[in-house]
């Protein structure tokens, strides 16, 4: 999983599919990319979702993971081109506002 990094944000490669069956290599991946980041001192941790065609009830926990881990370390979590579905499932269930969404 490549991770393209500058002084101020991080850019992560989402899988195509962040469901049930992907979801513990991705956290896996993704944490340790937070941590390196955090360590850099960067600002924005970005989910790159324009490859992402499926993402279920698993995969939106793990998002709503990083969130959380990135809050913590004083990061804003950004979704970048995400999909559609994940729009409509952020929406239903009322957590685009952890956020910053980029069309």
């Amino acid at each position: 999983m490549l991770a393209i990094a500058d002084t101020q944000t991080y850019s992560l490669p989402v899988p195509m599919r962040l469901v049930a069956d992907t979801r513990a290599e991705f956290r896996l991946a993704a944490l340790e990319a937070l941590e390196k980041a955090a360590q850099q001192g960067v600002r924005d941790f970005i989910l790159e979702l324009s490859s992402t065609l499926q993402v279920d009830a698993s995969g939106l926990g793990i998002l709503v993971l990083i969130e959380k881990r990135a809050r913590e370390r004083g990061m804003r979590t950004v979704l970048q081109q995400p999909g559609a579905e994940l729009r409509h499932l952020l929406d239903v269930t009322r957590l685009d506002y952890l956020f910053r969404i980029l069309q």
